[in-house]
């Protein structure tokens, strides 16, 4: 049992040397060398969870961006049953965690989606199924919602759902673009006053 613990920390240590190399320099410009370094692992160690950068690349998307996604969004929509609140937060939560960046990296997923979801099949399959998570969830929770009373029962949650997760990846494009994160407060809060909208009638902010 020991082993199979050490072997699943060394494994989640890689993952997370990876994924840190891949935001600061892209997936092509991601060194296996730099991986070594963070994690102090032979290169057979990390050969032996993954046989190669394309292997290593994959799992970062389907574990640490898919994972993260739902652990992020699972924690705000507790603290927040109100399905708009809980995105509300949410944009506002990453404007402050960014704020003070100076060198503005942007979005993981986006990043990935604009660097290999044309060029890489395996990659872009990958990535696909991450935004349709995103999507999904965003439009059960709208959903869910609408049962709670908490979302105008006229909207389509298919539509808005699309819009919002459109309008998250171009907010943090834009200010990646114009290395100015400082934009994303503004940015979010105009996105949020138009999920004011969305709320039913009278509902709290």
């Amino acid at each position: 049992m020991a082993t199979e613990r050490n072997a699943g920390q060394t494994r989640t240590r890689i993952l997370e040397a990876a994924h840190e190399e891949i935001y600061e320099n892209g997936y092509q410009g991601m060194r296996i060398e730099a991986i070594l370094q963070k994690t102090c692992l032979a290169k057979g160690a990390l050969y032996h969870h993954f046989p190669n950068k394309l292997a290593l690349g994959y799992a970062v998307v389907d574990e640490i961006l898919m994972g993260h996604f739902h652990s992020v969004w699972n924690d705000f929509i507790t603290r927040f049953p109100n399905p708009l609140t809980a995105m509300q937060q949410l944009f506002l939560s990453k404007a402050d965690s960014y704020r003070d960046e100076h060198c503005f990296k942007g979005c993981p997923l986006n990043n990935l989606n604009q660097e290999m979801a044309a060029i890489d099949a395996g990659f872009h399959a990958r990535l696909e199924m991450v935004m349709e998570s995103i999507y999904q969830t965003i439009v059960h929770a709208l959903e869910q919602g609408q049962q709670q009373g908490d979302v105008r029962a006229d909207i389509n949650p298919t539509r808005i759902a699309m819009f919002i997760m459109a309008s998250y990846q171009g907010i943090m494009g834009a200010a990646k673009c114009m290395q100015a994160p400082e934009l994303l407060s503004d940015l979010f809060s105009t996105l949020n006053d138009y999920i004011d909208t969305l709320r039913t009638p009278d509902q709290p902010h």
